[in-house]
């Protein structure tokens, strides 16, 4: 135990999250376009799990859009110009794409996994409708619980106003609070689901011998892998960065109190790396989508492979045309 309780430079937040927002705003734009694209222009042949991914793709586009904003907050050594207001509409922009992309993550996870364990007994019984209904519920609950979030103070008082991601230290007791039951709810129970049917679903596809086996276990594995980078850091550190915060509140101080906020700060990266990391779930989930992009890579080394030989060729004459 320390007698101080000095923190790590929010220097390190400046550096580190700035790129990030970044490369998420380029990679996951450019990919979550063209899945909406081959979304709509395959619309009339929807099924009831592209239904999900189209709500997936819209959360994601959704928060792509506020990074913009973030990256101008970092750069201008977190000064928020825009107002209160505002800094909450980001806020609630980022849990909304947050427990958006857990709760269609996992309707389309327990999509799968109907269709694998129980193909004949679900076979027509799911429709587009059902899935627009149970599309409907999931932005409703995950705006009910996003929505207590907007009554915390979200602003410093002091003249270099910074945006807080939580609140303020007057108030952190009650965020700590919050923030538990938010993630028991909106986080550990679909977490819980998703493990419970990937568990049958994994169990099922190794006793048998489809010749689709070894792609639905990519999908898989795929989405335990955004759980697994994306989501349990965050939650993890989130809640134990509020813990110290209320500890430092009560004067009291340890060593490790550095180690939880670097942390913290790392897995708010790699949360906001979902929407460029969600994309991976369209290549293996919209055959459409996945034949596009087949498609469209094969164009491409076509062209880069008639460049090489126009290259070649073009070399190979002027060698001639100078021995000439």
């Amino acid at each position: 135990m320390n007698n101080s309780c000095a923190r790590v430079s929010s220097n390190f937040t400046g550096r580190f999250l700035p790129p990030v927002y970044i490369l998420v705003f380029i990679v996951g734009l450019i990919a979550n376009l063209i899945g909406l694209k081959f979304l709509l222009q395959n619309w009339t042949k929807l099924f009831v799990i592209n239904v999900f991914v189209l709500n997936l793709a819209l959360a994601d586009v959704l928060y792509i859009l506020m990074l913009p904003l973030r990256v101008f907050y970092y750069l201008k050594s977190r000064e928020w110009i825009f107002g209160e207001i505002f800094c909450k509409v980001t806020r609630f922009c980022f849990n909304m794409n947050l427990y958006g992309s857990i709760g269609f993550l996992t309707c389309i996870g327990v999509s799968r996994y109907l269709a694998i364990v129980h193909p004949v007994r679900v076979m027509g019984q799911l429709t587009t409708i059902h899935s627009v209904v149970i599309s409907v519920l999931v932005w409703v609950l995950v705006s009910v619980q996003s929505l207590p979030d907007m009554f915390f103070p979200k602003m410093s008082a002091n003249r270099n106003q910074s945006c807080f991601d939580t609140t303020s230290n007057e108030f952190v007791e009650d965020y700590l609070t919050y923030s538990l039951g938010w993630t028991v709810t909106g986080f550990c129970l679909p977490l819980l689901i998703i493990m419970g049917c990937y568990s049958h679903a994994i169990v099922t596809l190794f006793c048998s011998s489809s010749t689709y086996r070894c792609k639905r276990l990519r999908f898989l594995m795929v989405t335990l892998l955004l759980f697994s980078v994306c989501y349990i850091p965050y939650h993890v550190f989130k809640n134990l960065n509020l813990w110290v915060r209320v500890l430092i509140k009560k004067k009291q101080c340890y060593s490790w109190f550095n180690m939880v906020y670097m942390a913290h700060q790392v897995s708010r990266g790699l949360v906001c790396l979902n929407p460029a990391l969600n994309p991976l779930v369209y290549l293996h989930v919209i055959e459409e989508l996945s034949s596009g992009f087949r498609a469209l890579i094969g164009r491409t080394q076509r062209v880069l492979y008639r460049n090489k030989m126009s290259s070649i060729t073009g070399d190979t004459s002027s060698h001639v045309t100078d021995q000439v």
